[in-house]
């Protein structure tokens, strides 16, 4: 599963790794199934019809992670730090797995330069969120 596959999945349940990056569903569905659909219309198109009913879930995306971060008896910042939300999700944070993430959302910048990419990363992630069915507080800009 993406990394992004794995936060989706973290906050909207299991049914969200479905529709986690958009088109992930449409990549990975076919490989499991016969040979000879492995690249139709229809396979592409029953696979988009499937993760659209994942996608129209709505969740309240900060009591998840307020609870998350509870758990974790240390001060994370999930609304303003990817490493933190991360964190809070149990997935991996290091440097490594930012980058494998930058990649998945299509980050052009310089990925040795990470307070720019965590930046741009966050908000990424917050506003696929948002796109996905996530209600996000106010205060986050998406």
């Amino acid at each position: 599963m993406s990394i992004f596959g794995k936060i989706m999945s973290s906050i909207f349940g299991s049914s969200a790794s479905a529709a986690s990056a958009g088109g992930a569903a449409t990549s990975a569905a076919p490989a499991g199934g016969s040979p000879g659909a492995s690249s139709s219309p229809a396979a592409t198109a029953s696979a988009t019809a499937a993760a659209a009913p994942a996608a129209a879930q709505t969740v309240d995306v900060a009591p998840i992670l307020d609870k998350a971060v509870a758990a974790k008896k240390e001060k994370l910042e999930w609304r303003t730090s990817i490493v933190d939300l991360m964190k809070a999700l149990d997935i991996d944070s290091s440097l490594g797995a930012r980058k494998e993430l930058a990649k998945e959302l299509g980050y052009t910048g310089d990925t040795n330069d990470s307070a720019s990419m965590n930046i741009w990363l966050h908000k990424q992630v917050m506003a696929k969120l948002a796109a996905n069915g996530g209600k996000l507080p106010p205060e986050i800009k998406h």
